[in-house]
């Protein structure tokens, strides 16, 4: 799965308001079908979803569904639904641990045989917001099919009340819980990281705060629920054309030392070695993928 730096919640049952978030440059849509869709039109959210992932099939946008959770009976019904050609991943929401995982993957196996998809073709994102999830992160991160990782850190959300914190924008209270995600996500080789969310809808700046600092932390992206909130978030999380520019020159600072029989150089007055043009290559690898959108 592309590395998407932003992937915007859509109402399933308001197909239209997928092209706005198309439109807004939304690198991924997440078509809800849990928290965003009324009991009454689970039914209606479920067909207007499969439409809208049949009518954006093989676009450049990244097409995510959120299912309703495994203690609904409305799960099944849904992954039966859009399993279908189109769909890059599940969004699955209130996990508990690795059996979770496990238990959609048996239901997405059976709904790819049915449509005749290659097994292993949609991907799963577990969304970590529950004290449980957290807990065990390092297992569910190395579950069958899961391609990335949500860390939970929104105000008054579910995880603050599973956990007790009280939000703030800095975010103190949460580094610890968001440093694990990100430890637990590496460590099982995923590279798809995001974040959710930031829930002012009108403060832009403190969007682009609270996307800088969870950049530094090494997520790769943000779930945002504004069509106004894709732009900051993308510019946010895109490197600058001087940061890939250092980046390069780095890279061929070393390569020209290991040439030379040199283990380590010094580049712009900073002494580099291997490590550091390995997490520039990295970098770069990234930023070619999202390029190529």
């Amino acid at each position: 799965m592309k590395p998407y730096r932003s992937l915007l919640f859509v109402p399933g049952h308001k197909p239209d308001w997928a092209d706005k978030g198309i439109r807004a440059g939304a690198h991924a849509l997440i078509l809800d079908l849990e928290d965003a869709v009324p009991s009454e039109a689970k039914d209606a959210g479920r067909a207007a979803v499969a439409a809208t992932l049949d009518r954006l099939a093989g676009g450049p946008t990244g097409l995510v569904v959120r299912v309703n959770p495994l203690d609904t009976d409305l799960f099944g019904k849904d992954i039966a639904a859009v399993v279908r050609p189109g769909l890059t991943a599940l969004l699955l929401p209130k996990v508990y641990g690795r059996d979770d995982i496990v238990a959609y993957d048996a239901l997405v196996t059976a709904a790819e045989v049915e449509r005749g998809l290659p097994r292993g073709s949609v991907g799963l994102i577990p969304s970590l917001e529950t004290a449980r999830s957290l807990s065990n992160v390092d297992a569910i991160a190395s579950a069958p099919r899961v391609v990335g990782l949500m860390a939970a850190a929104a105000k008054d959300a579910d995880i603050s009340r599973e956990v007790g914190f009280t939000w703030s924008p800095a975010g103190l209270e949460t580094l610890y819980l968001r440093s694990k995600v990100v430890l637990a996500a590496r460590s099982a080789g995923l590279g798809h990281i995001v974040l959710g969310l930031w829930q002012d809808v009108r403060d832009l700046d403190g969007l682009r705060a609270f996307a800088q600092a969870n950049r530094d932390l090494g997520f790769g992206g943000q779930v945002v629920i504004h069509p106004s909130h894709v732009g900051p978030v993308n510019e946010v999380y895109t490197p600058s054309d001087a940061e890939l520019d250092r980046l390069r020159r780095l890279v061929a600072a070393y390569e020209d030392g290991a040439r030379a029989g040199q283990g380590a150089v010094m580049f712009e007055g900073e002494h580099i070695d291997l490590a550091h043009a390995q997490s520039a290559r990295s970098i770069l690898a990234v930023a070619g993928q999202n390029e190529e959108e």
